[in-house]
């Protein structure tokens, strides 16, 4: 641990021993108690999950921030569901703190977002409304939502935060289809200024008009083969507010992708491709130009699990995503509301490589020694796909090129045991990035060294 150098803040010695303390205390009854939480209400469910985490940096890679931090993030979940025939109520609140962060910590309502209502929904499930085979769900209010690979609408489980919608969603399934469309007004969590996230203050997420995402997603399964394949369409429309200055986006993004899932002794696949279009304002000042979006992203892998009792599956990855270049045309693409921990890395106090302006190929192996422990290692060769625009999530940016395009080499591994199964779990992360040329040369380009990420997990779940 020597390798990570401490920046403290007094407010911790203050609050960490409430989180400490509120993480055992729901971690306590797992080790004298298995079984599901009961109620006393039929068709009431309730649950509810803390994890604490420690993150620490060394050689942060984003220009402004402090050389080497560290974070202590807390994210409690409390969910209730009731269910009366084909009718469903759900909810459940989300309390995400930070501490020992200052006023150069790259800390955001990534990190918190204290004590809010994230899902709030009625909803029905329908049995056979169009014969026998085919189903309906529907549901109404604030909700996450997992669609598809989850690259583009996700409700991210690494980070401290989530991301959460309030609209309509419409889940149809069909004998051979299954389809799912939704109109709703993405969460924007608030409050988002620094002095209140440096104090967890507590603010209720807003959502608007202002911001509007619709679409859908139609899949297929043993279409190819074996492999499913799915088709997707998203815009996404936002407008400036007062006080709240956008960049105008209007994008329609189109997603194609086919998936042969991991079974033993067979070679399993992804591929998928991703079209943006639309129009952006290039900068967020008000009255400043709007230009056409073209955009795209594309992911590859392809994978072999080996036989045995930790069934090892091993895979070589592919990820491209566009940056933007001079012509009139803005070609960097967005995620949307996209996870990255499960292809690209961690977030955090990494929070590296993000799905823009990147091409990296790389390998990955994972293996499950039994029910308890699970591992992954992947390696990854990191270039700019625009040598001129900033590279990924970092801000590095090298207008005239000289610096090249290689960014580096970046090793991430996973480690994560049941301490007690289903109650209790541990989790590593570390990563270590060996910076490239473009990392070290370009003009704002921190002077920090290599880059090493760890992140400590311990997460209670009743």
């Amino acid at each position: 641990m020597a390798i990570f150098k401490r920046h403290r803040a007094p407010r911790f010695r203050r609050t960490a021993p409430v989180a400490v303390s509120g993480l055992l205390a729901l971690a306590g009854p797992a080790y004298a108690q298995h079984t599901p939480t009961s109620t006393a209400v039929e068709g009431l469910d309730v649950s509810g999950s803390m994890r604490l985490r420690y993150e620490t940096v060394d050689g942060q890679v984003r220009p402004g921030f402090n050389p080497s931090d560290e974070l202590i993030d807390l994210r409690t979940i409390v969910t209730a569901t009731y269910k009366a025939g084909p009718f469903r109520i759900g909810g459940e609140v989300y309390d995400s703190r930070s501490w020992l962060a200052n006023t150069r910590t790259p800390i955001s309502t990534n990190e918190v977002n204290a004590l809010d209502l994230v899902q709030a929904w009625v909803g029905a499930d329908i049995e056979h409304p169009f014969g026998p085979g085919t189903s309906l769900g529907l549901r109404a209010g604030r909700m996450q939502i997992d669609l598809g690979s989850r690259r583009l609408v996700a409700a991210d489980d690494y980070r401290n935060t989530t991301n959460g919608f309030t609209g309509l969603r419409a889940d149809l399934g069909l004998k051979t289809l299954k389809a799912t469309l939704i109109y709703v007004l993405p969460q924007q969590r608030r409050p988002d200024d620094q002095t209140a996230i440096l104090d967890n203050k507590i603010g209720f997420d807003h959502e608007g008009f202002d911001q509007v995402l619709w679409g859908g997603i139609v899949s297929r399964p043993k279409t190819l083969g074996a492999a499913t394949v799915e088709l997707g369409f998203f815009h996404l429309g936002e407008h400036d507010t007062a006080g709240r200055p956008t960049r105008d986006r209007s994008l329609n993004t189109f997603d194609a992708r086919v998936i042969r899932d991991p079974k033993a002794g067979i070679i399993d696949y992804e591929l998928e491709g991703i079209y943006q279009s639309g129009r952006i304002s290039t900068t967020i000042a008000a009255g400043a130009p709007r230009v056409p979006v073209s955009a795209w992203f594309v992911h590859a892998d392809f994978g072999y699990t080996l036989p045995g009792v930790w069934k090892p599956h091993v895979s070589a990855e592919f990820d491209y995503a566009s940056g933007d270049r001079a012509g009139g045309t803005y070609t960097r693409f967005d995620s949307l509301f996209g996870m990255r921990r499960a292809d690209l890395g961690p977030v955090g106090l990494y929070n590296v490589v993000a799905r823009t302006n990147v091409l990296t190929p790389g390998l990955r192996v994972e293996a499950t020694p039994n029910k308890r422990l699970d591992l992954m290692l992947s390696y990854r060769l990191l270039w700019l796909a625009q040598a001129t625009d900033s590279f990924s999530g970092t801000g590095v940016r090298d207008a005239s090129a000289r610096a090249g395009s290689f960014a580096g080499q970046q090793l991430d591994a996973r480690v994560r045991a049941w301490i007690v199964p289903q109650r209790l779990r541990f989790e590593v992360d570390g990563v270590w990035l060996a910076k490239g040329r473009f990392l070290t040369d370009a003009p704002n380009a921190p002077p920090t060294g290599d880059s090493k990420y760890l992140s400590l997990n311990l997460t209670a779940s009743l």
